[in-house]
């Protein structure tokens, strides 16, 4: 059985090795899609939506309305601080693939122990443009 929950947040990037736009500060009204799957419980219930709200809406909270900068990107790491504006360091590019993997990483975090089989995560950039990515469990 699978569940699913969105969650939107407003983000500002670059990507410091693009050859393209990507390179300048830009932004996205993101979405994330988060599934989850596994057996439902006597009462019927895979998960308590409340319950995977509360895994995952710190996570956006500090996301939303702020930047997310690559360490090594020094530069706009300093003017960030300087300017005393909301950011997030981060240790990757921040790419939808890596921003999809940041997300189900910190979700793993915070979940606390169900019979979950599978997490996955899907972080939509544009209206059309998404990139997905899973946690499996094997037992």
């Amino acid at each position: 059985m699978k569940i699913a929950k969105e969650f939107r947040w407003e983000m500002g990037h670059r990507l410091s090795f693009h050859d393209g736009k990507c390179i300048n500060l830009h932004g996205h009204s993101y979405k994330a899609l988060i599934e989850i799957e596994g057996d439902k419980d006597n009462n019927g219930m895979v998960l308590d939506y409340y319950e995977l709200k509360k895994w995952v809406k710190p996570v956006i909270e500090e996301l939303d309305h702020a930047f997310m900068v690559y360490e090594q990107d020094q530069q706009l790491v300093r003017i960030l601080k300087e300017i005393n504006s909301k950011h997030v360091i981060v240790d990757f590019e921040s790419t939808a693939e890596n921003i999809s993997e940041y997300l189900l990483n910190r979700i793993l975090q915070n979940k606390a122990e169900y019979n979950i089989r599978k997490v996955k995560v899907r972080v939509y950039e544009t209206e059309n443009t998404y990139a997905e990515t899973e946690y499996v469990r094997f037992s």
